[in-house]
């Protein structure tokens, strides 16, 4: 199955993702939810789920250890929580962009 037009879009976008000057609001903005959202997760509610079941949860509220963190998103199946994604744009580097652009491509075969 080829990958769909829109992920390649990104994949080329997050390969030219040099500057540090794009703000946590916007990488979430121009890559990091419509990644997802091609993917097939419900990012943005579009089903109308109520919020225990929705598919993401943005600003999550965990219990760690006594303390309450808040990951930028939480991925879930049902109820069940399956995976958490922080975006912290200041702690990006150009190796990690590589890393990450040479795995999506391996997705794509």
């Amino acid at each position: 199955m080829p990958a769909p037009d829109k992920f390649l879009q990104l994949v080329d976008q997050l390969a030219s993702y040099r500057s540090l000057e794009h703000n946590e609001a916007q990488s979430r903005g121009e890559f990091i939810e419509p990644f997802y959202d091609v993917l097939g997760w419900d990012i943005y509610n579009k089903h109308g789920y109520v919020y225990s079941y929705k598919d993401v949860i943005i600003e999550d509220a965990i219990k760690v250890g006594g303390a309450t963190k808040a990951p930028d998103y939480a991925f879930r199946i049902g109820v069940t929580r399956k995976f958490f994604v922080k975006s912290n744009v200041k702690r990006a580097s150009r190796l990690h962009q590589i890393i990450l652009t040479q795995a999506f491509k391996g997705i794509l075969g």
